[in-house]
């Protein structure tokens, strides 16, 4: 009832305010455009804000409220507070009703919390995160055991002692390729599992629904959380949380440099990815109709679809519960015999996909360099990991409630008002 409130608010307020802006920017000219001018910037940019999170929310609503200021020096400047005032006035309104309609928080199902959690942590994650935040200490007081992962430490072996001694809830504080580890474990023995926010870029944790700002919030998933089943993906038996990029990015951070110069690395790696006996002719593939396939300048493969492109939440999943893999090919493919103009840019889903060479294909999985021996065999496996999510968290991912742009927002924003939110309801987590 509340988003719906908010929702009519947006719609009413944001109206009468574009209205009034235009009068002003007419009757007033050149003042009122400032004004309008304005306004405009600050609306944009807070429709951007209030659809994301983390830094790209902060530059949006910072943006947005430079822009207020702005309107509101021009209606200083003009001495003039009627319906100048309006206007401003206006304008923080729908902003406040905008992100009270788009602010997305799903009620999980609370369920008993583990008897004896671990949390597994590195360290060196994170530029340091989890002495930064005194994980270790956080851990023990909400009844955690902390493990910390050493150098020379082999994390699985770590986990499934832990187990053996009778661990019941497993948590991994630290990048996505330690989160695959762990969440396999947990998958295959049926241990809840949480995601602890401690890497560097924590995209798992994103979609989860996990808020990447609180780290130690995260450890609140084991002691009142809810609980949500989620895929995880594979590529030859491995298990991967994100996704897997063969062709041209996946030759690059297999180099010396890459870390220190990324882009030259990049740059320099072009002519032989793409060149003769580059990955541009190794890679065989089949699309989505069935035909085979060879080339590409980078395949990406994902646990369940990214959002691509310029859209709102774009590079996130709007679900991680689909069942199925995201595939993605850039570059047209070396199709023998076809004339026709191919488009750059291919994008499907499906449970299974192979990639097959004649050697074996650097890989980025999770964003680590490996080197793997075809075929590549990827699949889907739907539903297996049983993930706790801290009851303040969002509890999904920033696009699955987000519309695909300005023109699908104003009419997710009329259904809601409407009391037709469909969105809602087809983002809503499977449960256990």
């Amino acid at each position: 009832m509340r988003r719906r409130v908010a929702a009519v608010v947006a719609l009413v307020v944001g109206t009468a305010t574009v209205v009034l802006g235009v009068v002003v920017s007419v009757s007033q000219f050149p003042r009122g455009l400032g004004v309008l001018g304005c306004v405009v910037i600050a609306g944009g940019a807070a429709w951007y804000g209030v659809l994301r999170r983390g830094i790209a929310r902060v530059a949006g609503l910072y943006v947005a409220g430079v822009a207020v200021v702005g309107a509101v020096v021009f209606v200083v400047v003009g001495g003039r507070f009627g319906v100048d005032l309006l206007v401003v006035v206006g304008l923080l309104v729908t902003l406040a009703a905008l992100r009270a309609t788009m602010a997305a928080h799903v009620e999980l199902p609370r369920v008993p919390a583990p008897q004896r959690p671990v949390l597994f942590f590195n360290p060196r994650s994170g530029g340091g995160k989890a002495e930064r935040f005194a994980l270790a200490k956080e851990a023990r007081d909400r009844g955690i055991e902390p493990i910390e992962l050493k150098g020379g430490d082999d994390l699985e072996d770590l986990v499934r002692g832990a187990v053996e001694r009778g661990a019941d809830g497993l948590a991994m504080a630290g990048g996505d390729g330690s989160q695959a580890i762990v969440a396999a474990i947990a998958a295959e023995l049926s241990l809840p599992y949480a995601c602890v926010p401690a890497g560097t870029r924590n995209h798992f944790a994103l979609d989860l629904g996990v808020d990447r700002d609180d780290v130690v919030g995260a450890l609140d998933a084991f002691v009142d959380g809810g609980e949500r089943l989620v895929d995880l993906a594979e590529v030859n038996g491995r298990v991967f949380v994100n996704n897997v990029s063969l062709g041209l990015y996946a030759e690059a951070v297999q180099r010396t440099g890459y870390r220190t110069a990324k882009i030259r690395t990049l740059l320099d790696t072009v002519p032989d990815a793409l060149g003769t006996g580059g990955s541009d002719l190794d890679m065989r593939w089949t699309g989505p109709g069935g035909r085979g396939h060879r080339g590409g300048a980078a395949v990406l493969v994902s646990n369940n679809r990214y959002r691509l492109g310029r859209a709102v939440g774009s590079g996130t999943r709007p679900h991680i519960d689909d069942g199925l893999l995201g595939i993605t090919v850039l570059g047209a493919p070396a199709d023998g015999g076809q004339r026709r103009p191919q488009r750059p840019w291919r994008e499907w889903s499906a449970p299974s996909f192979e990639v097959d060479a004649d050697r074996p294909l650097p890989a980025g999985v999770d964003g680590e360099a490996l080197v793997l021996d075809a075929p590549l065999r990827f699949r889907i496996r739907p539903g297996v990991l049983r993930v706790r999510i801290a009851h303040q968290h969002p509890g999904s991912s920033p696009s699955a409630m987000a519309p695909e742009g300005f023109r699908a927002g104003l009419v997710e924003l009329a259904r809601i008002a409407l009391g037709r939110d469909r969105a809602s309801a087809s983002s809503t987590p499977r449960r256990p």
